[in-house]
C-alpha cells in the first residue's frame, strides 16, 4: 500500500512539474542545450526515496505541505537546469518542508549558464601559502600565490576564485578563513559533517556562492531563471527556526481512505492562483468538507474496510534504463554533493 501510494505520489509531483514548466516555456524560459528535464526529474525521485531523512515521496504522500515543498523544488531545479544524477543538487528536508539545495558543481553550472560561458577558478590558500592580494582601481585581485607539496595538509587560512567571463573580464572573489567560518554559521549545515571532513571543498563551495550572489543579482537572463537561483541559494542560510516534522494523521488516513476508494486526491491550489478560480463551487466545496471535524475511530476503520482499486498509475521513470551518457550516474549514498 505504502509503495503505491508513494508510485502515485511520484507521478502526481512528474506532471505538475513537467505541466507547469511547459507553460513557462511558453512564456519565453530556455532550457540549456542538451538538458532533459524528464531525466532530471528520474534521478530526483530516487534521490527522494532514498534520501538520508528518509522516503520522501512517502512523506508527501501523507502531507500536503510536503508534496507541495517538493513540487517546488523540483520546478526549481529543472528551471536551473540541475539534476542529481551529476551531483549538482539535492534534497534538504526541515520541518514538513523540502528544500533544494545547490552543490559546489551546481552552483558552477548556474554561473556558466549566468556569464554565458565562464572559466570559473576556485582555489584555497594554506598556511605556508606566499599569497598576496593587491586594488585594481576598486576591485580586489590576487598579485600572488605560490604553495608547496609540504602545504597540502596545513590549515586552510582563505579561499578564492577567479571567475574570468566570456567578454574577457576577470572578477575575483576572495575569502578569509574567518569569513568562511561566519558563512557557516549562518548555514543550515553548520557544524555538520562535511564542514569537517571535506574543508576544501566547502570552503570553496562557500567562495563561489558568494561570487554566484553577485553574479546572479546583476545578471540580465530570463528573470525566472535569475529567481529560481536566487531562491536556491537563499535556502542555504537558517534565519528562521523550523520545528521538526510532526505526523499528521487525519490527513494520512484521508488518503489512505482515498486510495483504496481510488478517489483522486485534490491538487493543491498555488498561492498565486487569480481569485476567481478560488470561488469556484468545487474547491469551495471541498473547502467546506475539510473545515468539517473528523471521526477519526471512524475514518480509520473505513479505510481498513474499504476494497481496493487498482488505478492506473501510468508509466513510473525506470531508474535502471540507460537515457544517455549526460544523465549517467545516480548519486551513491556514500557520496558527499560538494
Amino acid at each position: 500500500m505504502a509503495n503505491d501510494l508513494t508510485q502515485t505520489t511520484q507521478r502526481s509531483l512528474d506532471e505538475q512539474v513537467i505541466g507547469n514548466l511547459d507553460r513557462l516555456k511558453d512564456q519565453g524560459l530556455e532550457m540549456p542545450p542538451n538538458y532533459s528535464p524528464q531525466n532530471a526529474l528520474k534521478s530526483a525521485f530516487f534521490e527522494l526515496t532514498n534520501n538520508t531523512a528518509g522516503n520522501l515521496l512517502q512523506a508527501a504522500a501523507n502531507n500536503q505541505e510536503t508534496k507541495t515543498s517538493i513540487s517546488n523544488a523540483l520546478l526549481d531545479m529543472v528551471i536551473q537546469g540541475l539534476s542529481p544524477a551529476k551531483k549538482q543538487c539535492y534534497f534538504i528536508k526541515y520541518g514538513n518542508k523540502v528544500q533544494l539545495m545547490r552543490s559546489y558543481f551546481g552552483t558552477m553550472a548556474v554561473l556558466d549558464r549566468v556569464t554565458g560561458g565562464a572559466d570559473i577558478t576556485p582555489v584555497v590558500v594554506r598556511k605556508g601559502d606566499d599569497f598576496q592580494v593587491g586594488m585594481d582601481g576598486p576591485n580586489m585581485v590576487v598579485t600572488k600565490h605560490e604553495t608547496s607539496f609540504e602545504n597540502l595538509d596545513n590549515e586552510i587560512v582563505a579561499a578564492y576564485v577567479v571567475i574570468k567571463l566570456a567578454n574577457g573580464k576577470e572578477t575575483t572573489t576572495v575569502m578569509t578563513k574567518k569569513q568562511i567560518d561566519q558563512s557557516w554559521a549562518k548555514s543550515k549545515m553548520k557544524g555538520s559533517g562535511p564542514q569537517k571532513e571535506f574543508p576544501e571543498e566547502m570552503a570553496k563551495r562557500t567562495v563561489i556562492n558568494r561570487a554566484a550572489k553577485a553574479l546572479i543579482n546583476t545578471s540580465n537572463d530570463n528573470d525566472l531563471f535569475v529567481q529560481a537561483a536566487k531562491d536556491t541559494l537563499e535556502n542555504e542560510f537558517d534565519d528562521r527556526e523550523i520545528k521538526p516534522a510532526e505526523p499528521v494523521k487525519v490527513q494520512a488516513i484521508e488518503n489512505k481512505l482515498q486510495q483504496k476508494m481510488g478517489i483522486k486526491q485534490a491538487e493543491p491550489v498555488e498561492e498565486s492562483a487569480p481569485i476567481e478560480d478560488l470561488m469556484k463551487p468545487k474547491e469551495a466545496v471541498e473547502q467546506e468538507a475539510d473545515e468539517q471535524p473528523v471521526d477519526l475511530e471512524s475514518l480509520e476503520k473505513a479505510a481498513e474496510e474499504a476494497e481496493p482499486v487498482q488505478g492506473d498509475l501510468g508509466i513510473i521513470p525506470n531508474f535502471d534504463r540507460e537515457e544517455g551518457i549526460s544523465d549517467e550516474g545516480i548519486l551513491k549514498e556514500e557520496d558527499y554533493p560538494f
